[in-house]
């Protein structure tokens, strides 16, 4: 293949590791390969118990296969500097805390129908942020808008088009569409929404494929400018999968059959349901509280999934409700708010998205909480000690007929 023989940029997003029925996405993208420059904007990993069991070997043997450029994502921040992936990733607002060099590459420079096309990342700042907070110790993010301009005034005499891929969410790109007249095509990333585009700002498209590896979208050299548009992948693969394929889709069979596992019945009040999260963890923190001793709960719903149930409880149920690994831990309230909790609360929501808290609400002058590993080390004041109970763990016994003493941390 050469670089003249690129038609089209496909571009997917927010995979998050969902991999159980991968063989129609990987031999879409294997037949596109030959005529596109295929990119990812973000959070390829982290998701499901594909990761949790394999911890990204997978989706690393997948990306270095069948991409050509990547932006870092939030999630799996630190996948995108081992030295495989880093060859392949850009982010023009990446820096390092100290000296202000770049994380990255930069830009990546690339022939689409025999147009030079300059294709960069950002990530947002709230995207950033979310980042487990010793991920990024020594990291920093400057404005994508300035970054964008600057990277366009030392190179534009290099390039006839500019491609973005962003990690910000599709309204805060449709800001940087109108901050950044220069772009002309934007992939979007980061939100999981029903925008998905085509959006015209000016001369410049915004577009998003859809996630967890349902679609992608397409942009393509037209006449002068360019076209973009969203497709799904095959439901089924139309033959075998290709033989430069096979050591992933043999990895993840093995996985799949890990996955299979059944850990019990589910309880009646959540069989054949697919769970609400704030109802989930309002059964949750109450039980915790009881069984932990804990004074006060604090747990994010964004720290799970939703999806359906049956009779019984799988592995691949569990962690694909609770798919990120989460400790729990008792930890700090910053001392500077412990007589302003709801403000903490506040606050922690515009971060992290809804909160269920037990009592509810909390009282003032608190000065430990029983929350996961990521609010205490991220948000709060840090973890003063382990609880000895993971979420996932947790999870299990509220939905499970089998309820064992949650304070013992057992698995069934």
């Amino acid at each position: 293949m050469t670089v003249h023989a690129r038609r089209q940029i496909v571009a997917t997003t927010d995979v998050h590791s969902a991999l159980a029925n991968a063989a129609p996405f990987l031999t879409h993208l294997c037949a596109l390969r030959p005529t596109s420059l295929t990119v990812d904007c973000g959070d390829f990993f982290e998701g499901s118990g594909y990761y949790r069991i394999a911890q990204g070997e997978i989706e690393r043997k997948i990306l270095l296969k069948l991409y050509d450029v990547l932006a870092p994502g939030n999630h799996g921040w630190p996948h995108y500097f081992e030295p495989d992936l880093h060859r392949r990733t850009v982010c023009a607002n990446a820096v390092n805390a100290e000296t202000g060099d770049a994380l990255f590459l930069r830009l990546r420079i690339a022939d689409i129908s025999e147009r030079r096309v300059g294709v960069t990342s950002v990530i947002g700042q709230q995207a950033f942020h979310s980042i487990p907070a010793a991920q990024r110790t020594g990291h920093h993010v400057t404005d994508p808008v300035q970054a964008l301009h600057e990277l366009t005034l030392a190179h534009q005499h290099r390039v006839d088009s500019w491609v973005l891929l962003s990690h910000s969410g599709f309204e805060e790109d449709l800001k940087l569409a109108s901050a950044c007249p220069f772009l002309d095509v934007i992939f979007a990333g980061h939100c999981h929404s029903d925008q998905y585009g085509p959006v015209r700002v000016g001369d410049t498209l915004v577009v998003k494929g859809l996630e967890l590896a349902k679609g992608y979208a397409i942009a393509t050299p037209v006449g002068a400018g360019w076209g973009a548009g969203t497709t799904r992948f095959p439901d089924r693969t139309p033959g075998a999968v290709p033989m430069e394929l096979a050591d992933v889709t043999a990895h993840i069979d093995e996985v799949s059959a890990q996955l299979r596992d059944v850990l019990g019945p589910v309880r009646t009040a959540y069989r054949h349901q697919v769970p609400d999260r704030h109802d989930l963890l309002v059964d949750l923190v109450a039980r915790l509280r009881t069984g932990l001793g804990a004074g006060a709960v604090i747990l994010n719903e964004t720290a799970l999934r939703t999806v359906p149930l049956g009779d019984a409880l799988a592995l691949s149920d569990l962690l694909s409700i609770e798919p990120f690994g989460n400790q729990l831990v008792h930890a700090h309230v910053p001392e500077t708010e412990r007589c302003d909790v709801r403000g903490l609360l506040s606050r922690l929501t515009a971060q992290t998205g809804p909160l269920v808290t037990a009592p509810d609400p909390l009282p003032d002058a608190i000065t430990t909480v029983l929350t996961t590993d990521y609010l205490a080390d991220t948000y709060l004041g840090g973890r003063t000690h382990e609880a000895g109970l993971r979420l996932d763990q947790a999870i299990q016994h509220v939905l499970t007929a089998r309820f064992p003493d949650i304070a013992d941390g057992s698995r069934e």
